[in-house]
């Protein structure tokens, strides 16, 4: 059974910093991309990033790239977010998911991936 667990969001100031993890369970964590995603309020889900476990691969969407770092700790199923110099567009719901790489084709589309946690919420303030 896989299940996923996001966690680290809060109330942050603009320009600051925030890690977000997510912890993986119930399957061969190696063979997985995790991705977060994340759906601010009246807009659509949209990606932030993806790591391909497998060989750490990573993705970061335009939005964020360049002050935020996807890591993973295979050995503890769980992987990070860490998120720097936030915006306030930056708030909204986070959400981890895990599918089989050989499922997304290396693709970071939230439309490919199957199993999803728990939101965190990060709110960033101006």
């Amino acid at each position: 059974d896989v299940q996923l667990q996001a966690s680290g969001g809060g109330l942050v100031q603009t320009g600051g910093s925030l890690r977000l993890s997510c912890t993986a369970s119930g399957f061969s964590f190696d063979e997985y991309v995790i991705g977060w995603f994340r759906q601010a309020p009246g807009k659509e889900r949209v990606r932030v990033s993806c790591i391909y476990s497998p060989d750490g691969s990573t993705f970061y969407d335009d939005s964020v790239r360049g002050r935020s770092t996807i890591s993973s700790d295979n050995a503890k199923n769980i992987v990070y977010l860490e998120m720097n110099r936030l915006k306030p567009e930056d708030t909204a719901v986070y959400y981890c998911a895990a599918e089989r790489l050989a499922a997304t084709k290396r693709m970071c589309r939230g439309e490919l991936f199957g199993s999803w946690g728990q939101g965190t919420l990060v709110t960033v303030s101006s």
